[in-house]
């Protein structure tokens, strides 16, 4: 029986990217996501849900554990920008770029970190932004919600050290994915969804000794 790991967020740009990238090493891969309607291919296993809610992670939980097998790699790429600035976002924009970019990670993680820490085997990845660490005025609350991801990952990192279980946070810059759709840039100014891919791939093969713990990428000339 394949390997098998999950990524939330993982029907359509870096999270699909890094689902096929696994998938291609001989993995089967839970993707999950609001819908996944399109979703083909060997290896992939698509699940409905909507991971902004405490519901809709328990969903996703249940799939999982009615699979009886243990969860290789986690990553938690669930995530949403909404522009703006702290002090003229539209209400409830907080709210809902925290529950869908910290709170899905937050309950999904302590779902599934227990299996791992028994096993004292696993690796989690936190799918941050260069917006984790970089103040970008047209940013608010979604830059809020980065920098607690990278923190819920340091976090981890600490705790986990003593079960062998490695944490590293992805740090990407622009990406060409759909949330680029109608942009005047030129394609080449953008990094592509599998160089994250193979960054992720690349620190997952390392040794049992040896941990990437965080994996910043950007553009040859730089954040857009």
């Amino acid at each position: 029986m394949n390997p098998l790991i999950v990524v939330t967020g993982g029907t359509k740009g870096i999270g699909l990217a890094v689902a096929e990238r696994f998938v291609a090493e001989g993995f089967d891969a839970v993707i999950c996501a609001r819908s996944i309607a399109n979703v083909t291919g060997g290896g992939l296993l698509p699940f409905a849900a909507d991971l902004s809610t405490r519901t809709g992670v328990d969903k996703l939980l249940g799939y999982i554990k009615s699979l009886s097998r243990p969860i290789e790699m986690l990553l938690n790429n669930t995530g949403i920008f909404l522009p703006g600035q702290i002090h003229n976002e539209d209400e409830g924009t907080f709210e809902k770029l925290m529950s869908t970019n910290v709170a899905s990670a937050y309950h999904l993680t302590r779902g599934l970190v227990g299996d791992m820490m028994a096993r004292r085997q696993g690796h989690i990845f936190m799918m941050c932004s260069t917006a984790s660490i970089t103040a970008y005025t047209n940013g608010g609350s979604y830059c809020i919600s980065k920098f607690a991801l990278l923190g819920m990952s340091r976090v981890l990192r600490e705790e986990l050290k003593p079960y062998d279980v490695k944490v590293t946070a992805v740090l990407p810059g622009a990406t060409l994915t759909a949330s680029w759709q109608g942009t005047d840039l030129p394609e080449e100014r953008f990094m592509k969804p599998g160089d994250v891919a193979d960054s992720i791939w690349a620190s997952y093969s390392l040794s049992k000794s040896a941990v990437v713990e965080e994996i910043l990428i950007r553009p040859q000339l730089g954040d857009i």
